[in-house]
């Protein structure tokens, strides 16, 4: 039989956070840190598999959404809100350490919890998302520089209101053209970052149907969560680049010494504008990673046999 996933509110940080817990208390804690726009659900594959394993996992609904807080300010999104949720997971189940896995926006706070707080991390995982360098420069100034009058969404997300209106309008459509989006080519990319005013939302696809990996079902959940809690929180995140960048200037441990593991799909338009070569600049310890031939941004909706797989291998080195 499957392991039983509860659901509990877990109050930390200020805030609290619905979250899926699935193992046996005093097993090894595994952290599951979703993306954007999706919750704790986008894990359904992984939670069960990984407490059947023999690992404590937490998945939470992050902060600004689903069932977890949505603070007003801007401000409350930043990198060392967003880790120091996570590691207040640890403190509710009396862990002292945990490997923390994460998916696009997650990887990004799931690369940044061993610098930031290295003491709470056994190993770390980034899906979509590659470590980095922090750059040189504020990140939005790059971006600005680097496209020019050309459309890009993080900078379209910058400004308060203008994209919690484009998104929020119908979220239905908002969510089905995110997440059942087909795939595009590098054509029909570049015509999706043309110069105009256009809204991010009708700049995307209208899919044919639904991909082979998302039940009609799994996305009216996402739709109507969406729906309830609209997407200001999940954007706060976009507008904190340029802080984040300036509190990660001198933080604790100045690379990530645990086991480490990248994966994406090999059709995940992320690597388009993301470097996955400077990895050796932010990890000094063990370092794995794996492109899977043919799959997407969602990738461990759409593959989950080969992302558990390597998940397990990555909690066999790292406990």
């Amino acid at each position: 039989m499957a392991p039983e996933i509860s659901e509990r509110v877990i109050a930390t940080n200020g805030v609290r956070l619905r979250t899926l817990d699935c193992g046996e208390p005093g097993d090894p804690v595994v952290v599951l840190a979703h993306g954007f726009p999706e919750l704790a659900f986008s894990w359904r594959h992984q939670i069960p598999v990984l407490a059947a394993g023999g690992y404590r996992v937490l998945a939470p609904d992050q902060r600004g959404y689903g069932g977890s807080s949505r603070p007003a300010a801007i401000d409350a999104y930043s990198i060392d809100h967003l880790t120091a949720d996570l590691v207040g997971l640890l403190d509710d189940v009396g862990a002292e350490q945990a490997v923390f896995v994460g998916h696009d926006w997650g990887s990004i706070v799931t690369w940044a919890l061993p610098l930031l707080h290295p003491r709470r991390v056994a190993g770390v995982a980034g899906l979509s998302g590659p470590p980095v360098p922090r750059s040189r420069r504020p990140p939005t100034k790059i971006w600005r520089e680097a496209v020019g009058d050309n459309f890009f969404y993080i900078l379209y997300f910058q400004e308060p209101g203008i994209a919690d209106l484009d998104l929020g309008r119908d979220p239905a459509t908002t969510i089905r053209r995110i997440i059942a989006a087909p795939r595009v080519d590098r054509q029909q990319l570049a015509d999706m970052q043309r110069p105009g005013p256009q809204s991010y939302v009708d700049r995307l696809p209208e899919p044919a149907e639904l991909p082979h990996w998302l039940k009609r079902h799994e996305l009216d959940y996402y739709i109507s969560e969406f729906s309830r809690t609209g997407f200001t929180g999940a954007l706060n995140w976009y507008r904190n680049f340029d802080r984040n960048w300036e509190l990660t200037a001198a933080p604790p441990a100045s690379t990530i010494t645990v086991p480490a593991l990248f994966i994406a799909g090999g059709d995940d338009p992320v690597l388009s504008f993301t470097r996955t070569d400077r990895h050796g600049e932010v990890v000094t310890g063990p370092y794995r990673e794996i492109i899977i031939a043919g799959a997407g941004h969602w990738i461990q909706q759409e593959r989950p046999d080969e992302v558990n797989a390597a998940l397990l291998d990555l909690l066999s080195t790292a406990f």
